[in-house]
Order: C-alpha cells, then structure tokens, then sequence
C-alpha cells in the first residue's frame, strides 16, 4: 500500500489547485501566440515586433522575480499567489483592448510583472506540504499545467478568434484569472492550519521535510543577497536559461512555424499546435514518477542527484530532437520531432522546480525559486526576439531551432556540474534583508 493511501490524499488535492492556477497563467500567456497570426494582419505587426513583445513579458517577468519570490516567503503564498492571479487576469484582458505596438508592449510587460510569483509560490507552497521525496512528483503535477494551457489554448482561443475577434481570446483568459485569485485567497491553507488534514498526513509531510514552519533561528537565516556566493544557486540559474531559451520557442512560434512552414490553415493549425503539449503532459508526470521511482528503488543514493539524473538524459534528448526539426521536409516528421523534444522538456521543467527543495529550506525555497527562475528569463529574454529576427532576415526558422536544442542539452550538464552542495545557513546578524518565514 502506498504511503498516500496511508496517511490520506489532501496534499494532492494542492497540487491539483496549483495545475489549476498554472492552467490558467498559461493560457493568458499563451494568448499571444494564438493571436500573433490575426494581429499581424489587423495592426501590421512583423515577425520582429511579435517576438519583442514575447522578449519584454520575459525580461519583466525575470526582473519581478527577485521581489516575487521574496514575498512569498516575507508574506506567504496565499496572498502573494491570490494577489497575482488576480492581477494577471487583468493584464490580459488589457492586452484586448491595445490598437498599437507600444500598448501591446505596456500590456506584455505588466502580464509579465504579474505573471511573476505563480512558480515560486507554486514551488514554495509544494516545499510545504510534501516530504522530499514526493516533490519532483507534485511539481510534475502543477508544472505540467504550463502544457495543459498551451495544449488546449490554440483550439479553444481559435475558436474564440474566428467567431468574436482576437481581442475576445484575451478577455476570456483575463477573467478567468481574477476568479482564480478570489477563490485562492478563500480556500488555500498551510497544513498547520487546515483543519481538513489528518494527524497522520500532518506528521507524515512534516517527517519528510515539508510544513511551513522553520526551525531556524532568525540570526542564522540566509540572507537574500547570499544566496547568489551559492555555486548551485548558479547552476540552477545557468541550467533555467537553457531550458528556457527554447521552450520560449515553442511557446512564441511555434503556431506560426506550423503555419508558414507546413502552410496550414487557422483553424488546423490550433489543433497541431496542440500535439506536442500534450506530449508535454504526459512527459512532466514521467519524469516526476521517474525521480522517485530511482529514490525508492534506491538506483540512486539521494533525490538531489536522482533529480539531476533525470534532468541529464531528458535534456540531451529533448535537445537532439530539437535540432532536427528544421530537416524534416513533411508535417508529420517535423511534429513528430516537436513532440518528442517537448516530451522530454517537460521531464526537465518540473524535475528542475522540485530542486530548490533539496538545495534550500523551507523558509527561503520562494527566493531560491525566484532566483533560478530570473537567471532563466532574463536570458531567454532574447530567445523570442532573436528567433524573431532570425526568420525575418533568412526566412527561415532553422538556425533558430538548431541553436535552440543544441542550448537546451546544456541545461542537464549545468544541473550535473554545478547544482551539487546544499545552501547552508550559518551563524549572521539580524539583517532588514534576511528572508523570513511566515506562517499564513
């Protein structure tokens, strides 16, 4: 009998409202990509122009970071998570009502800014309510959400588009933000404090590392600005970039690929657009099922490096696929190819979020999470518009592609190198920037 039917199953449920909430944050960005092909046509926008606005919400988003994450931990993430759906949903449905590249790129910035704290509470909030063994399998259940989203976006926002508009894909996705955030707010509680969870659960989670209160007396705390003299805290940085660099890729251009690439039409292109996501579904729950499988095989000694092993193989492939996108002349070889890279992308992504968990406690996961995750949208901040501008000039998107997995495949030696020690809290005075834990 497995040790969730043993002490009960409410910490899945949390997991299932966290691939709810990541659901929807991806399909409001997902918006975009959906609507480039109507947009360029009624406001004359260039491939250039689409991927800069895809360039300004990564580079706001990898800035807001810094603070997104430490708010969670200064205030916690029910507020923080509430606050931020509920904000999101307003920028995107903003975004409906621009007429012009500038206020495409106001909107895109504030989505961006907004957007920021939904990984590093979804993170935080999986450091507290599962042991460690369990978290590379809870994070491949919300992080999957960004697939989900991405999966069913194009044939539901197509829909949208060829009946009311593109501005009408934007007010749909906007709204179901805000209710998110409303609810959110009501329901979520710590374990501490839900009175809905068992004894058993309770200890259990707690026994393996999770719950939200730390032991660690405040003095010897790591600081914020610590945390970047970490070589994993680089690694992790360093390793997000690559993996970023092409999933901004397929989430950009990928419908526009498959369009002028393989000239399908508006409405076929929202159903093949979708193949590889859910491909992505399926691969972020392998790859969570794959890291503990190697732990309670015991195949590996520990979950840090069962993680990085997972995160090793899933790269390479998912990097080798990639590259030979652009040399399959026919639909199917060249959506084949997309679906096995984005398979194995996904086993990268959510076995990367389940590692600030190993590497950090519980009381500075979020700054950790947020961290890594600015280290990888500032960078793939050029991602969009270098792809972009690629296919302007050549007319091609095969460099882009190339480049890209070739990128990727590094996140796993990034990860294997780097990401090997533990961030250790030590002896420190009382500082103004010293991360605490909060218990609401």
């Amino acid at each position: 009998m497995s040790s969730h039917q043993v002490v009960g199953r409410k910490r899945w449920f949390v997991a299932f409202v966290l691939l709810l909430g990541g659901f929807i944050n991806y399909l409001d960005r997902a918006s975009l990509a959906v609507a480039a092909p109507s947009m360029m046509a009624d406001l004359h926008l260039t491939n250039t122009d689409i991927g800069l606005m895809g360039s300004v919400f990564s580079l706001f988003f990898a800035f807001s970071q810094f603070p997104a994450g430490w708010l969670a931990d200064r205030f916690g993430p029910r507020k923080v998570y509430a606050s931020a759906a509920s904000l999101w949903g307003l920028s995107t449905m903003i975004t409906g009502l621009c007429t012009s590249l500038p206020a495409l790129l106001g909107a895109r910035a504030l989505l961006g800014m907004t957007e920021a704290p939904g990984w590093p509470t979804s993170a935080k909030i999986t450091s507290i309510w599962f042991p460690r063994k369990e978290r590379a399998l809870a994070s491949s259940i919300w992080d999957a959400s960004s697939r989900w989203g991405l999966a069913f976006a194009p044939p539901l926002l197509v829909l949208m588009s060829l009946h009311f508009g593109w501005g009408a894909l934007f007010y749909l996705a906007g709204s179901l933000g805000v209710i998110f955030g409303l609810i959110f707010f009501c329901l979520y509680r710590h374990p501490e404090q839900h009175q809905g969870l068992g004894d058993a659960e309770k200890q259990y989670i707690v026994a393996g590392g999770g719950g939200s209160v730390s032991n660690i007396p405040r003095g010897k705390r790591v600081k914020w600005r610590e945390l970047f003299r970490y070589q994993s805290m680089w690694g992790m940085m360093l390793g997000w970039f690559c993996y970023i660099w092409l999933f901004n890729i397929f989430v950009t251009f990928l419908p526009l690929y498959l369009m002028k690439t393989q000239h399908l039409s508006l409405s076929s292109m929202g159903v093949y657009a979708s193949i590889p996501y859910l491909a992505g579904i399926v691969g972020a729950a392998l790859g969570g099922y794959a890291v503990k499988w190697l732990i309670d095989q015991r195949k590996v000694a520990e979950p840090l490096k069962a993680k990085k092993v997972v995160i090793m193989v899933a790269a390479l492939i998912s990097g080798a696929t990639t590259v030979a996108v652009p040399f399959c002349d026919s639909l199917i070889g060249a959506l084949s190819m997309m679906t096995v890279a984005m398979f194995f992308l996904s086993a990268v992504s959510c076995t990367c979020w389940a590692i600030p968990g190993d590497v950090a406690t519980n009381d500075i996961v979020g700054s950790v999470c947020g961290i890594q995750n600015f280290g990888g949208f500032f960078a793939g901040a050029l991602s969009p518009l270098v792809t972009g501008y690629i296919a302007d000039v050549t007319g091609s998107y095969a460099l882009a592609f190339i480049s890209g997995g070739v990128i990727a495949a590094l996140a796993g030696l990034c990860y294997w190198l780097l990401v090997r020690k533990p961030i250790e809290h030590r002896d420190a005075p009382v500082a103004r920037d010293t991360v605490p834990v909060s218990n609401l």
